[in-house]
């Protein structure tokens, strides 16, 4: 049978997945909201989002620094997640004063501006345990590199150097993806990556930041790749 997953990352205007059949492109697409993808997805294994799922109740998650560990140069593409309280307060002001008084720290505005999307993706992580997990795009092309990407994503170079790490691991993106190619390429290459690690999670093959996951109400909190 058909191993099919799919690899979702988020951007400005929603989300855009990318589908792989037996660890090859199949299509990809545009979504306003992450439901849309995963009612959209029957016969998919596994869906890897570039969100994070599941927070702390007092503390930082150790998936977060473990993998910024890895990345070098790219360490300030991940970002640390705040507790599940910071996530429920309606205000950016409140919620910094919540996450200074739990952690010792400040929450960015960058961390904060993802609060609709992360909510959105939990909430389905939580609904459908199994088919949801989380993974990052650059630890993704890290482990295919087998060392950190030298140069951002957004660069000629960085976006060159990534489509042929996804070309060497069978994911061959085509020139014409029909109406994602109106998402920006960088978005695409994320959600290819994070696709490369859902075929693993789906063939048994993934590892995780941190091994084991930390656990929190039963749920397992880790960054798949």
């Amino acid at each position: 049978m058909s191993i099919r997953v799919i690899g979702v990352d988020a951007y400005a205007l929603g989300w855009v997945g990318v589908e792989l059949r037996d660890g090859a492109f199949g299509r990809a697409v545009l979504a306003s909201t992450l439901y849309e993808i995963v009612a959209g997805s029957s016969g998919a294994s596994v869906i890897g989002v570039d969100i994070p799922l599941g927070m702390l109740p007092d503390r930082w998650r150790a998936a977060d620094t473990l993998a910024a560990d890895q990345l070098g140069p790219r360490r300030g593409s991940v970002f640390r997640v705040p507790p599940r309280a910071v996530w429920q307060e309606a205000e950016f002001t409140t919620a910094n004063r919540l996450c200074r008084e739990l952690t010792g720290a400040g929450l960015s505005r960058q961390s904060w501006a993802l609060r609709p999307k992360l909510l959105e993706a939990n909430a389905i992580w939580e609904r459908h345990p199994g088919l949801l997990f989380e993974a990052h795009p650059e630890v993704s092309f890290r482990t295919m590199a087998g060392e950190p990407l030298q140069y951002a994503k957004k660069t000629w170079t960085g976006q060159a150097r990534r489509r042929e790490l996804l070309a060497r691991n069978g994911i061959v993106l085509p020139d014409q993806i029909g109406p994602a190619g109106q998402a920006p390429p960088d978005d695409i290459l994320d959600a290819a990556a994070v696709a490369w690690s859902a075929h693993r999670m789906a063939t048994g093959a993934a590892l995780s930041h941190p091994s084991p996951p930390e656990e929190n109400n039963g749920s397992k909190i880790a960054i798949w790749y």
